[in-house]
């Protein structure tokens, strides 16, 4: 997002500069003003694409750019203005295919034009709120629908809403033809994330409850973050036999849970904490770091010549490690790199947020439903007396150690779930069990959201109530767009009384809040004595 006088504008994220936007030369993220305006120019592309596909058929190729254009606009993506002008090539090339003549048609609708994204920034505060999240929204479901593409899943009905939304945001409607468009985006997140759920648990094997280790043991290895499981299993088969051990990073930690994964004996176990401390962690670090999806920061001199990308992300000046057609990625450049490297000379053992060597995950659906019968009767018992799910993602900004102590402070009776990079400001602690179930359960990445809210309409069904009236609190933190997109879902499904932090979007105005605040009852966290006091009623 970029004004007039080439500084940038962009709210999009919860770090954004004054909790109202990054308006100078570069944001908060690292992206230059550049940079931002090439995302802009990407988007109003695609936007420009999806209209063209409206009265024409689109190609093979059609979706996935979709896909991998809005995944490249998610933050802490893609801070390599040459690749994005690249894409922006292809996506223009792409509408050229599909509409021969159109743009230099004598007789012009400009139906089809690129939409000029300064007329979105500059709309009426709550048009600009409502496109908005509807924008971020898709942003992250493309991500989901990403992954699931790269194992071979698709849906028709994600495809159709992307296409669509695209095609809204160009539209000069009211907040009353917006709204639905925007709840709309919650209930197709929800199929996308079920989509994605099954194509990891079809490739992967059903996540199982599996205790990683936060040692690093001596000799050559590689740190792999970001999201993508497929990637990881690449690497995990080139590097089999070769005498390097494999650690995750961030997002990446509940790969150990999956049968198909954790089968290779060389997967050892996790090195380092959330994203937003990779500038500390990697610096130094005598092995590589391969980045599968976001989040990237802006990279440190102290480990600039170990950093990998692939897939949408990208650096300036990193190796990226692309996926010829018909051939399987080489991580050769990645493996030698180990290699050379070296690794500790001797074992390492590190801990995480709070002093733990070890943290525990596996917890998806699939788990937990094994043991409803076991929830079941605790709760009936008074020895669960309340759930809580507490996650989302991580961030720099002071005021997130909230999810430290709001977990910390739960009473012993509490069992808390918890998913996505948030789960490392507690994830380390040990706060027991409860008639031998866990107190704390990582179901996963963020998109095992999915699971959360399987195991919350299981267990409404089995108490014969609604969700809301279970005795479940959720208390949510943010960073990025696929956060918004779950949100968006689980106000589609009518979750009331969500806790959200640190602060609020940006982005969204004062009468949108209020509206969302009245129907569904969302509202910031405050301190965890409070949070918890209201929510136990004590």
């Amino acid at each position: 997002m970029q004004n007039k006088e080439n500084q940038m504008f962009c709210f999009q994220c919860e770090q954004t500069a004054g909790c109202s936007g990054c308006t100078g030369h570069a944001g908060v993220c690292g992206k230059t003003a550049v940079t931002a305006g090439l995302q802009d120019e990407l988007t109003g592309a695609l936007i420009g694409l999806a209209r063209t596909c409206t009265t024409n058929p689109k190609t093979e190729n059609t979706d996935r750019l979709i896909l991998e254009g809005l995944f490249t606009a998610v933050t802490n993506v893609n801070f390599n203005d040459v690749t994005i002008r690249q894409l922006i090539d292809r996506v223009k090339a792409e509408k050229e295919q599909i509409a021969p003549g159109c743009a230099s048609c004598m007789a012009r609708c400009g139906n089809t034009d690129d939409y000029d994204m300064k007329r979105l920034w500059n709309a009426d505060e709550d048009i600009r709120s409502l496109k908005s999240l509807l924008l971020f929204g898709i942003r992250g479901m493309a991500a989901y629908a990403y992954h699931a593409m790269i194992l071979g899943y698709h849906s028709e009905e994600v495809m159709e809403f992307l296409y669509r939304a695209l095609f809204v945001l160009a539209e000069d409607w009211d907040m009353g033809e917006l709204l639905p468009v925007v709840m709309e985006a919650g209930k197709v997140n929800l199929t996308c994330m079920e989509l994605l759920d099954r194509a990891n648990t079809e490739t992967f094997g059903m996540p199982v409850p599996t205790a990683v280790p936060l040692t690093v043991e001596r000799g050559p290895f590689i740190v792999v973050t970001g999201h993508d499981l497929y990637d990881l299993k690449l690497l995990l088969e080139q590097t089999d036999g070769k005498g390097i051990n494999i650690y995750t990073h961030g997002e990446m930690l509940p790969a150990h849970a999956y049968p198909e994964l954790k089968k290779y004996t060389h997967l050892k176990g996790n090195y380092g904490t959330a994203w937003q401390n990779q500038q500390k962690e990697f610096a130094g670090l005598p092995a590589p770091v391969l980045f599968t999806t976001n989040c990237i920061m802006p990279v440190k001199q102290s480990y600039a010549d170990r950093v990998f990308t692939t897939e949408v992300v990208s650096y300036p000046g990193m190796p990226h490690i692309e996926r010829k057609q018909g051939e399987e990625k080489d991580f050769t450049p990645l493996i030698e790199k180990a290699l050379e490297l070296g690794g500790f000379p001797e074992t390492r053992t590190f801990a995480g947020i709070n002093g733990g060597t070890s943290v525990m995950t596996g917890f998806g659906h699939g788990t937990v439903l094994k043991a409803a019968g076991q929830v079941v009767d605790a709760v009936k018992r008074g020895a669960i007396r309340h759930f809580f799910l507490v996650g989302g993602c991580d961030g720099a900004r002071a005021g997130r150690n909230y999810y430290t102590e709001f977990v910390r402070q739960t009473p012993p009776d509490t069992l808390i779930l918890t998913l996505a990079c948030g789960k490392y400001r507690f994830n380390d602690l040990d706060l027991g069990t409860i008639d031998g179930l866990p107190r704390l359960m990582d179901m996963g990445q963020c998109n095992d959201a999915y699971s959360a809210i399987k195991v919350a309409a299981a267990l409404a069904e089995a108490f014969g109530c609604g969700v809301n009236e279970l005795p479940l609190s959720m208390i949510l933190s943010w960073y990025e767009q696929k956060a918004v997109c779950i949100l968006l879902t689980l106000l589609h499904l009518g979750i009331k009384d969500i806790r959200l932090g640190p602060t609020l979007p940006s982005f969204v105005s004062p009468n949108v809040l209020k509206l969302l605040a009245e129907q569904y009852g969302i509202a910031p966290i405050r301190t965890p004595e409070e949070d918890l006091r209201d929510i136990l009623g004590k």
